[in-house]
């Protein structure tokens, strides 16, 4: 059909918005709630544009357009009255940018900037304030909320859970979980998607980077970092570089001229990962185990299970994380092998995801006797960090990873993708089945951003089906089947996040729909550059075993690297009592 935006004429596909039919014409509209896909409720009505022949001005984000619309996106009235919504939100905001983490990345702040508002136009009375600091992982201040319900939305739409909701009515409206309790006694899985599309800074991660400086200025304290594979390819957005594009080694050569007395790479640990649960998975197959095994690397969809389908937590693997089996292995064999007692080291951990400083909190993860992760970074705090040590990532030289724990393979680094585990288990456990060498390692039915994949794959005389789930909204169903005994799967990948660890809670925040396909891109590349692409090549990991392990799932390795899960619901209530008071010590 044909419309006319501004004295343009253009012809549009029938169904769009105005918003998106502007969007193709290179014509803006500012928009503060809205996100395709997950949000489009017209709500902040900063994108009203004015239509010829309408009675009131329209929210561009829900408006269709039709045959031979005229839409006027700039007229003095239209800049009138979003300067107004502008305004009237800046009543009910605090003046915190200098201090608030979202300074300078704040929407609203930009918008204002936009406008040309330079004074709070209206005064009066704030609405009431909540402050919940009680979860290792999340902080919420409803004082900078600006009610545009992205978060609900992306709660209960992406990832089904529901934790918040609207409170309350008009002026004394908070977003907050039943009854306004702290968010650490809601089913809040600790993703940190809410943060990601928060347009202020109402929600945001609990900053690890204080405990860490501490850390690295205390003489007696040995301190290590790990980095996850997602990490390399998305820090370098924090200083201007392009998504996907890899950092790996200044990323080295920065942690190091932080102070860090060795920087090793998590991709090790995610290979020692798969020798253990692709064990974990024939032993199941060979010997009659709970099937379908589920991967547990992902600590947001461990939450999930625990608080929703508890009668399942059989199927999960017992393995833990990469992060926490690294941890372990540090304060058992590297302190053993260096000679530095386990107390004297403090392990940092640099993740792209926020449940992760939930999942190093939980009780259980101490099977050396020690924390096997004392403090966990986000790729936004470790970019914190480097700017305020004047660390410029792009100018830094390259530097390797420290050994033993600096040598990863490719299966390792597919990791941060959805559909990683699942190709880096599977390289491992052809080659286990059969005795043959594996030719083609890409397994792309297992690749891409659709929310469930599905596979048939054959290893040897076996047929072996597995699925593939990144965001929690979409694992119901298949919950549902296997709690019913209908489920014909064998092995089951779930990430938490949408894409899995690149889209993660912690990552830098974009409102570019292709960052994603371009994270995922950029691990593809680190896979196919290493020289050693399956888990169980890898040396350094046939060492460890050689030297301390013994063999997979053996007395050690089940000691320090494996686990168990647990229903978390008591009474109705979800219960973290133990990971409330971790935080605390």
């Amino acid at each position: 059909m044909q419309i006319k935006i501004n004295g343009m004429v253009s012809e549009v596909q029938a169904g769009m918005t105005i918003l998106e039919a502007a969007r193709e014409m290179g014509i803006d509209i500012p928009t503060l709630c809205y996100l395709k896909g997950i949000h489009e409720a017209g709500a902040c009505r900063v994108c009203v544009v004015e239509v010829k022949g309408a009675r009131t001005l329209v929210p561009a984000c829900i408006t269709k357009v039709t045959d031979g619309m005229e839409i006027f996106t700039h007229t003095a009235r239209v800049r009138r009255a979003r300067r107004t919504v502008v305004e009237l939100m800046l009543s009910d905001h605090p003046d915190e940018c200098l201090t608030c983490g979202k300074n300078n990345q704040c929407e609203l702040q930009k918008l204002a900037r936009a406008m040309n508002i330079q004074e709070r136009k209206y005064e009066g009375e704030f609405s009431p304030r909540l402050t919940d600091d009680g979860s290792p992982a999340v902080i919420r201040d409803s004082g900078k909320c600006i009610l545009c319900r992205r978060c609900l939305s992306v709660c209960s739409q992406t990832q089904g859970v529901n934790a918040i909701a609207p409170i309350g009515r008009g002026f004394k409206t908070v977003i907050a979980p039943a009854a306004k309790e702290p968010i650490i006694q809601s089913p809040c899985v600790q993703c940190g998607q809410c943060i990601n599309v928060c347009p202020t800074g109402a929600i945001m991660e609990k900053s690890d980077v204080a405990r860490v400086w501490e850390a690295l200025e205390d003489p007696r304290k040995h301190v290590v970092v790990q980095v996850a594979p997602a990490v390399r390819i998305a820090l370098g957005e924090i200083f201007g570089l392009e998504p996907g594009t890899s950092v790996t080694w200044k990323m080295v050569s920065a942690l190091k001229k932080l102070g860090f007395d060795r920087v090793f790479d998590t991709n090790f640990s995610a290979d020692l990962t798969i020798m253990e649960e692709g064990n974990e998975l024939l032993q199941r197959l060979n010997e009659g185990g709970k099937l379908p095994m589920i991967t547990s690397c992902s600590p947001g969809w461990i939450n999930y299970l625990e608080y929703f389908f508890p009668q399942l937590v059989d199927h999960l693997s017992t393995c833990k994380s990469p992060q926490q089996m690294f941890g372990a292995i540090i304060k058992t064999y590297y302190a053993d092998k260096t000679g530095i007692p386990a107390r004297n080291i403090f392990t940092v951990s640099v993740m792209p995801c926020t449940a992760k400083k939930y999942e190093s909190q939980r009780p259980e993860m101490n099977s050396s006797g020690y924390k096997d992760v004392d403090a966990v970074l986000t790729t936004r705090e470790l970019g914190v960090m480097l700017k305020e040590a004047g660390i410029d990532l792009l100018s830094c030289e390259e530097e390797t990873f420290d050994q033993p724990f600096g040598a990863g393979s490719g299966a390792g680094a597919i990791f941060g993708n959805t559909g990683g585990v699942m190709e880096a288990a599977l390289r491992t456990v052809y080659e286990i089945l059969t005795g043959e060498e594996l030719k083609n390692l890409s397994f792309h039915q297992v690749r891409g951003l659709t929310g469930v994949k599905e596979a048939s794959v054959k290893i040897g005389d076996r047929e072996l089906s597995v699925a593939v789930v990144h965001g929690l909204g979409n694992i119901r169903e298949i919950l549902d089947d296997i709690d019913r005994g209908k489920s014909s799967y064998h092995f089951i990948e779930v990430m938490c996040c949408p894409g899995g660890c690149i889209g993660g809670g912690g990552q830098p925040v974009s409102r570019d729909p292709k960052v994603k396909e371009k994270r995922i891109a950029g691990l593809y590349r680190e896979d196919e550059g290493l020289p050693i692409r399956k888990s169980h090549e890898n040396p350094f990991i046939q060492e460890l075993y050689r030297e301390f392990l013994g063999r997979p799932l053996g007395h050690k390795s089940h000691e320090l690297l494996h686990t168990r899960y647990r229903d978390r619901r008591v009474n109705g209530f979800y219960w973290n009592k133990d990971i409330i008071a971790a935080g605390k010590r």
